[in-house]
């Protein structure tokens, strides 16, 4: 049990995280900024800007024509996992992490926010997953286990909000969370929690934060998500800002803890960066001593991931010009409710790809020091503290929100009386804060407020849990551990109703959920809208797909037509066992195949046969700026594009070359097996068959219908120069006698 690590080429084992669960004691996490390293040598590169690479990690895809590498960004990334059932989201914790993730959020479910106290057993949640320790201590277990495998501490984080902040709070820094969402303000503007609860709960709730080192993050950019205009609340935002930051600091945060949620107030089409980037200025200038965590607004998306990504990349390209030391990566699933494990990993990849691909910016570019950018920087400071002003004449915050300050989406100082009003003694949890009693003690370690223990213990003052022989967070043993309380809703009886699928030997896809069976079609219709979601359905009814829904629609063209997205589920299990898998293409090393080039050089013959006039892919094969087969030494004769067969084979014979390559892409009625078996039948005709290695390629051709229509080998889509390479040697040292 206790000795339980993870292996990169096996699953993680969920049941061994939950074995004996309630004995394993999570370190202390406090929150950790990843070790900035200033002049990064990597692949060749010099990078300004990047942090300690990874020891394990997945590369972007593109990364395999630069050795490889992986360099990783000074800022950390964020992504937001909330699929309602912790144990699969252990495994795309696992997956987020080997690409760049180390700030994982868990979103909880948002009913959450009204209960009383904390809840224990594994309800789920819609949108979202409870929380509870056991599945706190799961993940947080599993973290210690993938941070190992990666090589960076990676933050736990999620939210200390509701009635039940204070108890959260708690329990977080007793099971080793490391960042947490804790704003009064959101719960007295969005949830409609009495604000005097709300800011008395914070109160309990930052001291103990503050004890356990855990980053806090604010929820201001609520407000540019909920107004109608975002872009009209930016002087409001950093009012909340300001309220939030300056009051953890007061109860006991440090400055370097206290991380600004900072929300882009647009999108395209609106000139982004011509309203966001002033206003990204204003709150750095502004907030200088706090941290900030950059997110995407996901007000303005739709189900597009194409939308998303390009809004994505823009908010990137403005923390960099100012400043993130958290970059989140709100992705589609928000937008059209399908958090597919690879929607995270991508928007991850997203950002690692952009900060890598912007590293060194600022030393060739700077904002401009006067103009527009820096009028408008100072206007909305000043509209900003001119609110504030209004706000404390109108007798303080709780006044402000009862008259309907915020969230109204007018540019302060107009208002178009639309903001949330909230009552001083109205919401949830009106009436429930007393006055404490003349003899209130708490003999705990993280309180604030009067703990009144020196009547027991002078020395007691300051460390009131000596009282009591620590408190649970000193003495980790006192904690009470509840296991499942649903006899049918809880993470075993999951498992055990995926047993087959733990073990690999059936597989489902997977959209969240193991085993959940759900696919996506994507595809054109040529008709309108609503006709094409009704094709797009029936198309996928047809094909067994069962629970359908169109999620995402496009219009290309009115009356052309419209691509469609479909989510579907699969009725059925593929039996693992049963599966025939080809073989990976051999490959030999790019210096084993130059040293047999250098020993017996060899010529080509090469071009594209019949009345083809495609050439990109026969030259990706042999061009050396393509990595092609000329980089190992090989003389290439290339002839073009629709090379008759006889041409083809002249050339072999004038040249005396020993290889004759066939790119046949063009694949109406089999032409491309017809000319194959063309260039077969004359070269035996010419008698020069059995003294030459033919192979042919393109991207409909299949190896084993190749070869069966005469060519010695056949190469078809994602082939590339080396596998053509390594054939020909191989072929070239069977034909001598060297190799069976």
């Amino acid at each position: 049990m206790s000795d339980y690590k993870l292996k990169m080429d096996e699953k993680i084992d969920v049941e061994a995280i939950l074995d004996d669960l309630e004995h394993y004691v999570p370190k202390k996490r406090p929150w950790t900024w990843r070790k900035p390293v200033e002049d990064l040598e990597m692949g060749g590169f010099h990078y300004q800007d990047m942090s300690e690479p990874l020891s394990e990690s997945v590369p972007l895809p593109s990364a395999k024509y630069f050795g490889n590498i992986d360099p990783q960004g000074r800022w950390s990334i964020t992504t937001e996992i909330a699929s309602g059932r912790f144990e699969d989201d252990i495994r795309r914790m696992r997956m987020a992490a080997h690409h760049g993730a180390d700030h994982i959020m868990v979103i909880r479910t948002a009913g959450q926010s009204h209960y009383d106290g904390l809840i224990e057993g594994t309800p789920q949640g819609m949108g979202g997953v409870p929380i509870t320790r056991k599945q706190v201590r799961a993940q947080r277990r599993a973290l210690d286990l993938i941070e190992e495998e990666v090589g960076r501490p990676i933050n736990y984080h999620s939210y200390v909000s509701g009635v039940a902040g204070p108890d959260i709070a708690v329990m977080f820094c007793e099971e080793g969370v490391a960042g947490a969402h804790q704003d009064p303000q959101y719960n007295v503007i969005y949830r409609n929690i009495n604000m005097i609860r709300s800011f008395v709960d914070a109160c309990e709730s930052k001291r103990i934060m503050a004890y356990g080192g855990i980053l806090q993050i604010d929820g201001a950019h609520n407000a540019n998500a909920t107004a109608r205009e975002a872009w009209k609340v930016m002087p409001e935002l950093m009012v909340q800002h300001a309220i939030n930051a300056s009051f953890s600091s007061a109860v006991g945060i440090k400055k370097e803890n206290i991380a600004l949620s900072t929300v882009p107030p647009t999108a395209p089409p609106a000139p982004c960066l011509h309203i966001d980037l002033p206003y990204a200025v204003a709150l750095r200038e502004l907030f200088s001593e706090y941290k900030m965590r950059a997110q995407m607004n996901t007000k303005y998306m739709e189900s597009s991931t194409r939308e998303a990504t390009v809004t994505h990349v823009l908010n990137l390209l403005v923390s960099k010009l100012t400043r993130a030391d958290i970059q989140s990566t709100i992705t589609p699933d928000e937008g059209r409710n399908v958090p597919w494990h690879i929607y995270n990993v991508e928007a991850c990849d997203t950002a690692k790809q952009v900060i890598a691909g912007m590293d060194g910016l600022m030393e060739m570019v700077e904002l401009k020091k006067d103009g527009y950018l820096r009028e408008k920087a100072r206007e909305l400071k000043e509209r900003a503290v001119l609110f504030m002003e209004e706000m404390l004449e109108a007798g303080g915050y709780f006044a402000a929100v009862e008259q309907g300050f915020f969230v109204d989406s007018g540019c302060y100082p107009e208002r178009n009386g639309d903001g949330i009003a909230r009552e001083i003694a109205g919401g949830v949890g009106a009436g429930t804060v007393f006055k404490r009693a003349e003899d209130y003690m708490a003999p705990v370690t993280a309180h604030y407020g009067y703990n009144n223990v020196a009547q027991y213990d002078e020395k007691a003052v300051d460390n009131p849990s000596s009282l009591i022989g620590g408190c649970t967070f000193e003495c980790p043993e006192k904690i009470i551990y509840i296991d499942e309380l649903d006899e049918e809703d809880n993470v075993n009886a999951r498992l055990e109703e995926k047993r087959e699928f733990l073990s690999g030997k059936k597989v489902m896809p997977e959209m969240e959920w193991r085993a959940d069976g759900i696919v996506v079609l994507t595809m054109f219709l040529p008709l309108e809208r609503r006709a094409a979601e009704a094709a797009a359905l029936a198309i996928a009814q047809r094909l067994n797909l069962v629970e359908c829904e169109v999620i995402h629609r496009e219009i290309m063209q009115q009356a052309e037509g419209t691509r469609v997205e479909v989510r579907g589920k699969v009725p059925f299990a593929i039996d693992a066992d049963s599966l025939v898998i080809p073989p990976e293409p051999e490959v030999m090393s790019d210096d084993e195949i130059r040293a047999e080039i250098e020993a017996h050089p060899l010529t080509v013959v090469c071009g594209t046969v019949g009345e083809d006039e495609h050439s990109v892919g026969l030259r990706e094969i042999i061009d050396i700026k393509h990595g092609g087969i000329e980089k190992y030494g090989i003389k290439v004769h290339y002839l073009g594009t629709s090379v008759p067969v006889e041409k083809l084979l002249q050339a072999a014979v004038e040249t005396n070359a020993e290889v004759v390559m066939a790119s046949v892409i063009i694949s109406h009625d089999d032409i491309h097996y017809k000319n194959i078996a063309a260039i077969d039948k004359l070269a035996r005709e010419m008698g020069i068959r059995d003294k030459i290695i033919f192979i042919a390629g393109g991207t409909q051709v299949t190896p084993e219908l190749a070869v069966k229509a005469g060519a010695d080998a056949g190469f078809g889509r994602g082939s590339k120069g080396i596998h053509n390479a390594t054939f020909i040697v191989k072929e070239r040292r069977r034909r001598r006698g060297e190799e069976s």
